[in-house]
């Protein structure tokens, strides 16, 4: 009989104690890459699951991770401006404003360095910063975690990816890193076009895409050394080069961008050089979000072009202020610039906030 009471009073006990256990096995992620596209390198120490995916997606709109609970990542990258802010800068939760404008998160899994002026060399790195950042996030990670921690799902999603339940900040930037890898944009009518270019085949949804004679015109004059001369810094698949650029925005420069990083003059007011892709949808534009619009954008290569030691020596048309094109290339060169445009990428529902 005392056999049988005792196993009756730790009975409860027991069972609330398996509650929050799971069973680690982690399934590995099929990472959809577009056939264009060259192979991701995954770090060997993050690799892909389908777990760990998961976790980095709650964590994306997890607003406990701001010191007052109302921001997010996604407060300032979201899917409808391809994970960019609309605002020129950002608003931390302090009410202070940052000084440039939030990038969009897109292909960043083909990425070497990241931030506007490169100072993070890995995903896993950069996601670390805006957390503690002062004027963005304005937390500490062991803040975040030990309030994740009393969280029963939340345990069992880091045990599910990572087999901790003892987790911390090194582990939610590795599944945060997980999640925005899948941030994968090639499904535009660019690409259509970028594949019949190079004789590659198309699948049965890209072979009905209509390509008009004004987008292919654009397209031209995009690639065109005495046209807009564009693809000195957007080309490939990926529409971007990797390396960092003075596109003759100003004379002077209040931001140094990577020049004050490595602290050479050389590279004093260079700035990563983004992609082009869903440009449309990332207003405003360049680091400090000075342009409204594209057509602002057109109009600074074409006639707003700013002289200085650093610029760079691609943007052979500096000397005479832009390329200087009329309006009828203004125009075909922003209808080339609309097929960027991947309704899918934003409207997937596996980006989406999964609350």
């Amino acid at each position: 009989m005392k056999k049988h009471l005792f196993f009756l009073l730790f009975l409860p006990l027991f069972f609330s104690c398996k509650k929050d256990k799971t069973t680690y096995n982690p399934t590995p992620y099929n990472l959809e890459i577009p056939s264009h596209f060259p192979q991701m390198n995954i770090p060997a120490d993050n690799p892909m699951t389908v777990e760990g995916v998961e976790l980095g997606r709650y964590l994306f709109y997890e607003k406990r991770l701001s010191g007052d609970n109302n921001m997010a990542c996604a407060s300032c990258h979201m899917p409808a401006t391809a994970f960019s802010d609309s605002a020129k800068y950002s608003v931390g939760i302090d009410g202070i404003q940052g000084t440039r404008n939030a990038m969009a998160l897109i292909n960043l899994g083909w990425d070497d360095f990241f931030f506007w002026d490169g100072r993070e060399s890995s995903l896993e790195k950069q996601i670390l910063d805006p957390v503690i950042n002062p004027i963005e996030m304005h937390e500490s990670w062991k803040n975040a975690m030990v309030e994740l921690q009393s969280d029963l799902l939340y345990r069992n999603r880091f045990f599910r990816a990572f087999g901790t339940a003892d987790f911390d900040s090194t582990h939610a930037a590795k599944a945060i890193a997980q999640f925005i890898r899948t941030l994968i944009s090639g499904g535009s009518k660019f690409d259509v076009m970028y594949k019949i270019e190079n004789n590659l085949p198309l699948n049965a949804s890209e072979q009905l895409v209509l390509i008009d004679a004004e987008e292919w015109a654009g397209y031209d004059l995009f690639k065109s050394l005495n046209g807009a001369d564009c693809f000195h810094c957007h080309n490939g698949p990926m529409m971007r080069i990797k390396k960092f650029s003075n596109n003759g925005l100003d004379f002077t420069f209040t931001d140094l961008g990577r020049g004050g990083i490595n602290l050479n003059p050389n590279d004093h007011g260079k700035f990563k050089v983004p992609t082009l892709r869903n440009i449309a949808l990332s207003a405003p534009y360049m680091h400090d979000g000075r342009f409204q619009n594209l057509d602002q954008v057109i109009e600074h290569y074409s006639s707003g072009i700013h002289i200085s030691s650093t610029i760079d020596p691609k943007i052979e048309f500096a000397g005479q202020g832009g390329v200087q094109l009329d309006a009828q290339e203004k125009y075909l060169l922003k209808r080339f610039l609309l097929t960027l445009t991947d309704t899918e990428f934003i409207n997937n529902p596996k980006f989406k906030d999964p609350n």
